[in-house]
């Protein structure tokens, strides 16, 4: 009974940040704050209709899952090989740049500010780690939502992908070098590297399996229900992983991702659109409550709280990841729209960086619990603040760069 009450719980509080979402885009803003503010007003912090008991439920942690599998298809859908080609590496350099320009300016400034402080230094680089993190989410729901069209969309939708692998990658080396450090039981990078494109690798094989099934099909509900089918199967058996492994760090964004992105690169581009076209209004869902999750544990409190650190990193991971994006571009010979413009999109954070912070405060909370407070309070502080600045910046880089409303006609990201 108690879940039955969770799960009507859950749809209200959609079909209201569905309507904030709604009340948002008429004032010409992102429909995504609308979501964002309406997670964090029902979240547990205030409102508690989305409450605790719902956001720690095992039902609820495998749908979370499931629409986060289902949001990674409009990454992965959009990266056509023969497309991609034309800009994979200008793409792969401006990712690399903006990750490792990130991780060095936040590390640096967060390494001199405890030098000073007495801090100890390896906390400087574990800021750094998740400082990288971009959540796609927002930048993307933007995309959707004002159907931009241009340079800096057609560059920030494959490097939603690219920029999550880069970021998990240097997040969990730098995780794996300060555990063997500061614990006995150290992390070997090798079986970081695995964790983090298992993902990948999953979504990889079941979407070719998925490719294989659907190419002699031809028929708009039979190619959905294959696709739909294949997917499922992946998403459970990325449930077996996160079974296997010491803390449910599997990433299903990633894996659907790469799921569609195999199958979109083995079908015609009309069963892709057919697929999609179907898929629109479940993504759509999937969207809201992909954000509703990552607003309803924003506690609003943590505003007036916020101290010098977390200004501190707000303001060096904006300047790392635009002047970044900046120094790719430039490096890359990307327009100038990109360069200009592209770094403001990144800014979006919150979701994948409390995951960071959770991670990295569960390896400290034991040898070093007091570097585990500073760390949990800077970046939930900063995720609170940051996330509406990122949203409004995100939707202004696109406006600066002329591309709102630029969407060319048919199924878009």
């Amino acid at each position: 009974m108690n879940d039955f009450f969770d799960i009507l719980r859950l749809f209200v509080s959609i079909v209201i940040a569905f309507s904030a979402g709604k009340l948002i885009s008429g004032l010409k803003l992102p429909s995504i704050l609308g979501w964002l503010i309406a997670g964090m007003v029902l979240g547990p912090h205030a409102v508690n209709l989305l409450n605790s008991s719902i956001l720690e439920s095992k039902w609820f942690e495998v749908a979370e899952s499931i629409f986060e599998c289902i949001f990674g298809l409009i990454i992965g859908a959009e990266l056509i090989w023969s497309q991609m080609k034309k800009a994979g590496l200008q793409i792969l350099i401006i990712t690399v740049a903006e990750s490792l320009g990130t991780f060095f300016v936040v590390s640096l400034t967060f390494g001199i500010i405890f030098w000073f402080s007495g801090i100890p230094l390896y906390l400087a680089f574990m800021f750094g780690g998740i400082a990288l993190a971009t959540a796609p989410a927002p930048s993307l729901s933007v995309v959707r939502d004002m159907k931009t069209g241009g340079p800096v969309t057609k560059t920030i939708i494959p490097m939603a992908a690219l920029d999550d692998l880069v970021g998990a990658v240097v997040f969990f080396t730098v995780i794996a070098f300060v555990s063997a450090h500061i614990s006995t039981v150290g992390v070997p990078v090798p079986v970081v590297l695995l964790l983090v494109f298992l993902p990948v690798f999953l979504g990889m094989l079941t979407g070719f399996a998925a490719g294989l099934l659907i190419r002699p099909v031809h028929t708009r509900n039979g190619t959905v229900a294959v696709m739909a089918l294949m997917m499922l199967v992946s998403i459970g058996l990325g449930f077996l992983i996160n079974s296997l492994l010491p803390a449910p760090i599997f990433n299903f964004t990633l894996l659907g991702m790469s799921y569609a992105a195999v199958v979109a690169n083995m079908v015609t581009k009309e069963q892709m659109n057919g697929i999609m076209v179907v898929m629109n209004p479940v993504i759509g869902l999937a969207m809201v409550v992909v954000i509703l999750n990552l607003g309803a544990p924003l506690d609003y409190h943590l505003i007036a709280g916020a101290g010098f650190y977390t200004i501190a990193y707000m303001i060096a991971r904006a300047a790392g990841k635009y002047s970044g994006a900046w120094f790719g571009g430039t490096i890359a010979h990307a327009p100038d729209t990109v360069r200009k413009y592209l770094g403001f999109t990144l800014l979006p954070h919150s979701g994948v960086s409390l995951i960071f912070t959770g991670i990295a405060v569960s390896v400290l909370s034991g040898p070093a619990p007091e570097s585990a407070a500073v760390m949990q309070g800077t970046i939930a502080a900063a995720a609170v603040i940051n996330e509406f600045i990122a949203v409004f910046m995100a939707k202004k880089g696109f406006e600066w760069a002329g591309e709102l409303n630029k969407a060319a006609e048919g199924v878009t990201a």
